[in-house]
């Protein structure tokens, strides 16, 4: 039994890794959106359950993929005000799951869960449409100021 679900855990792991490789700029940001909201949900799981490592582990998670994915992609030069406004409002979500893990506090999980799902939805709807890339630095996607546009 345990092999077999190191087995599923390699496929999962194989499939993601192709899906990185294959996704364009806009869908790389809704994975990474994705994940985020993944390890937010599974955090209030275990604040529910009171599993405290578990808790911290999922929001320390969500916490690297806002900071060193969605922030540290942002270029804030080609992406003007939408760009900056991003920053901040990711600055605001890590400290709030920050907190969260802290206190093991629900309300600002859910809270993040809610601001990344509207985040979501726009780079979604941009990443099926098409309506226009983003710019790409260093094979790391961007946000610009097309994003005004969905």
């Amino acid at each position: 039994m345990f092999g077999f679900h190191a087995g599923v855990n390699e496929y999962a792991r194989v499939g993601v890794e192709t899906g990185v490789v294959a996704a364009n700029p806009s869908r790389l940001i809704v994975m990474m959106y994705e994940g985020a909201i993944a390890s937010c949900n599974l955090a209030i799981k275990h604040i529910i359950a009171q599993d405290f490592a578990a808790k911290s582990a999922a929001l320390s998670k969500a916490i690297m993929i806002i900071e060193s994915g969605l922030r540290l992609s942002l270029d804030k030069k080609a992406g003007g005000e939408i760009a900056e406004s991003l920053d901040s409002l990711y600055a605001y979500m890590s400290n709030r799951l920050y907190m969260a893990n802290l206190k093991s506090n629900l309300a600002p999980v859910e809270e993040v869960v809610k601001l990344l799902n509207e985040l979501n939805e726009a780079w979604v709807s941009l990443a099926n449409n098409q309506v226009a890339a983003p710019t790409v630095r260093n094979s790391v996607p961007q946000y610009t100021t097309n994003l005004a546009k969905v």
